[in-house]
């Protein structure tokens, strides 16, 4: 039988589906205090905010954020991303969302093993890793809703040995490789639940993004639409 677990929020959902969408999601830590009004939503439910994320992303509380599409719906945002990230420009993709990045951090790395859990490590442990270059960006819309992003890249020796680890990572309850912690960015309360996940092969390279709220309130189909962009990211 499949395991249903229960979200902060109320939700339900199975413990073993695909992730993305629905997939392999443990609870999100969330912290005490919504920040502002309205929230970001563009497709939901959010996060909330404390004194503490107000503290680190000081710079999302003046309103400064122009949207750079108005009028145009999530799908036309998402298309408009994709192609300003494929272009290297990445301020660009996230103003496509009506959001402003406000931090970013980056980590390279020779060894994954490490950094992996279950069935995803005993792949890694078969199939070693060439290197991994992890990513974390914080964005926020100028008005107290932020996101976090994070994006890992993992090399191989061979294009078969990346895609075939992405099939496993995509298995719910398989494991992953873990992102870099937001802590990093002064978000330390803020965990990746697989939740919003998209993930894309390029070359012998898998690069694997996840988003999360961590303040304010950010909807679930803009968190899914960010790591769909994300993918397409260059690299920091």
């Amino acid at each position: 039988m499949v395991e249903i677990r229960t979200r902060p929020d109320g939700t339900r959902y199975p413990l073993t589906p695909p992730k993305g969408g629905g997939g392999k999601a443990v609870a999100a830590i969330a912290i005490a205090v919504v920040l502002g009004g309205g929230g970001l939503s563009l497709g939901g439910a959010g996060a909330a905010g404390g004194e503490a994320v107000v503290d680190v992303l000081s710079d999302n509380l003046v309103d400064d954020v122009v949207d750079s599409l108005p009028g145009r719906n999530l799908e036309a945002r998402k298309a408009e991303g994709k192609k300003s990230a494929k272009r290297g420009k990445t301020d660009e993709a996230f103003n496509r969302f009506k959001l402003k990045k406000l931090k970013q951090a980056a980590k390279q790395e020779v060894e994954c093993l490490a950094d992996s859990t279950s069935r995803v490590r005993d792949y890694l442990a078969e199939h070693r890793c060439t290197s991994l270059h992890r990513e974390l960006y914080a964005v926020g819309d100028g008005r107290g809703n932020a996101a976090v992003i994070s994006v890992v890249r993992v090399g191989f020796a061979s294009k078969d040995d990346a895609e075939g680890c992405e099939k496993v990572e995509k298995i719910g309850g398989s494991g992953d490789i873990v992102p870099l912690g937001a802590a990093v960015l002064g978000l330390a309360h803020v965990k990746f639940t697989g939740y919003h996940y998209e993930s894309r092969i390029e070359g012998k390279t898998m690069v694997v993004a996840e988003t999360e709220t961590v303040a304010g309130k950010v909807d679930s189909s803009t968190l899914d639409a960010l790591a769909d962009v994300a993918v397409w990211l260059p690299r920091l």
